[in-house]
């Protein structure tokens, strides 16, 4: 994940009658803008070579391979309401019970913090580590680093290369073409923070880096919701939900999941966590949409593991993805042999975690976890619990909760983004085969091009010419890819084997560039 947010935006003017410095009806209305439409809206422009705008871990690794090759600060900002590059990143993983404690789903050389790779996650941690890396995945599970090592990491590397340097606050309302070459992103600051409502940044070349447009909310969890206003018992797994836990600690209850993600086996391991340690009688039934029970998959060398309802998968994607066979394969498809590809290795999956099933081999023989297989029909209160209706495979289902939590992932479409929204419709841009922003093997936003560029990264490119976007070491390669052709185009200087060498020393002392 490299969300800059989790609120979906719609693409809405704004409200109430035009004031000095905001967005009036020509503007909004028009695909191309002149810097003298912007002078008689009051909009002040500032002029920076390069702008990225999300501030998530995309928007940092892009702007820490851009130092690197010798781009100085000034000559880059990055737009986000973001306090830090991983602030949505960490509130995602710690609401879905990952806490800086706890393991990430990503590789050991898929470091933010360190373009290189080199010392891993796996190496800095320790020699324990490093026997596990060597033998995976056949004698060890896969390594996986702590969360708050990843964090510590690339706050140590955030103030190395000056980020806070060019961070400037606010949200980021569209960005526009501009006539005679360019872009202008719109830059809403901060109340009391400008003098005007908007401010417009003038630039060559824009990155986005925006994450995922929301969370997703099933049509039954939302019909729950809007008619009834509870929003405490019916929860998704990506909200603040601490209060369910807290109750349970109180007095025993019935807790029903759904999904067949690594988020729920977070929740269901934290469930199970406290019940063994504050003897607590929590019951769970979880319910399986898709029920896996054996390995499956288009043919023998694309196969995945999978039993008792679960799909089994070290990381995200196969590794093959980031350097390997299928990287390779996807690059050279097209339109739907491309969709195809992408259906074949997706899907809900989960890391084989030895503690975990553990706890559900023992759940399900002592009784208190149990799994119904069917899709959710209706759910109403009834009292101080849920009642849920559901359809299974063993016929019409009923029963009663304390809590529903859903696992079921976050938003993938991307018109329920404003900006994105505003980038179909008024800068050129398309949708790839998989419905997301239609990128080249440069990342470059295909259909924008204005005398400059506009790039893209994170998980609202997924379906290009690269999979695995939506990860660490993705969206690395698409900072590397970003990078490599700005220097084609004289915007950063080459990093050949002289200058790389010499810039990981400075990496490794920890010295401020």
């Amino acid at each position: 994940m490299s969300e800059s947010t989790i609120a979906p935006q719609h693409a809405q003017p704004p409200s109430g009658p035009p004031q000095r410095g905001d967005l009036n009806d020509q503007l909004i209305n028009t695909h191309v803008w002149t810097d003298q439409m912007l002078a008689e809206a009051g909009i002040p422009i500032i002029d920076v070579p390069f702008i990225t705008f999300g501030g998530g871990i995309g928007s940092f690794v892009t702007v820490d391979y851009l130092r690197i090759c010798g781009v100085p600060t000034s000559a880059m900002r990055v737009l986000t309401p973001l306090r830090t590059p991983w602030e949505s990143y960490e509130y995602l993983t710690t609401v879905s019970q990952i806490p800086r404690s706890e393991r990430l789903r990503s590789d050991s050389a898929s470091t933010p913090d360190n373009i290189w790779g080199f010392p891993s996650y796996a190496l800095r941690e320790g020699p324990k580590q490093w026997w596990n890396v060597f033998v995976e995945p056949i004698f060890k599970r896969y390594y996986t680093p702590k969360a708050g090592h990843a964090f510590t990491s690339m706050e140590r590397e955030m103030h190395r290369i000056r980020y806070p340097e060019m961070v400037v606050h606010g949200q980021v309302r569209m960005v526009r073409r501009r006539a005679g070459g360019g872009y202008f992103t719109i830059l809403t600051p901060p109340e009391g923070a400008a003098a005007t409502r908007r401010i417009a940044y003038r630039s060559q070349w824009v990155h986005v880096a925006v994450g995922y447009p929301g969370l997703k909310f099933l049509p039954d969890l939302q019909k729950y919701r809007q008619e009834h206003n509870d929003f405490a018992k019916v929860v998704n797994a990506y909200e603040p939900h601490e209060h369910v836990y807290e109750r349970l600690h109180k007095r025993p209850g019935t807790v029903l999941i759904r999904g067949g993600g690594i988020v729920a086996s977070r929740v269901l391991q934290r469930l199970i966590d406290d019940r063994d340690q504050r003897g607590l009688q929590t019951q769970i039934v979880h319910l399986f949409r898709t029920y896996v029970d054996k390995a499956h998959g288009p043919s023998i060398f694309k196969r995945r593991r999978g039993s008792d309802g679960w799909a089994y998968q070290g990381f995200n994607y196969p590794k093959s993805v980031w350097g390997g066979q299928l990287k390779q394969q996807v690059r050279k498809t097209h339109g739907e042999e491309r969709a195809r590809l992408y259906k074949e290795m997706g899907g809900t999956n989960t890391p084989l975690r030895n503690d975990w099933l553990e706890q559900l081999d023992r759940g399900r023989r002592e009784g208190w976890y149990r799994v119904v297989i069917g899709q959710i029909d209706s759910m109403r209160p009834v009292g101080d619990l849920v009642e849920v209706a559901a359809t299974s495979d063993q016929g019409p289902q009923l029963g009663t909760f304390d809590f529903v939590i859903d696992c079921t992932g976050l938003e993938a479409d991307i018109r329920e983004h404003r900006v994105l929204a505003d980038l179909l419709d008024h800068s050129g841009a398309g949708r790839n085969p998989v419905g997301r922003l239609d990128v080249g093997t440069n990342f470059e936003l295909l259909g924008t091009q204005n005398g400059g560029k506009i790039y893209a990264s994170g998980s609202a490119t997924l379906g290009g010419p690269f999979p695995g976007v939506d990860t660490f070491f993705g969206l690395q390669i698409a900072a590397q890819e970003i990078a490599d052709d700005l220097i084609k185009q004289g915007f950063a200087k080459k990093l050949g084997p002289g200058r790389s060498t010499s810039q990981w020393w400075k990496w490794v002392r920890n010295k401020q560039i």
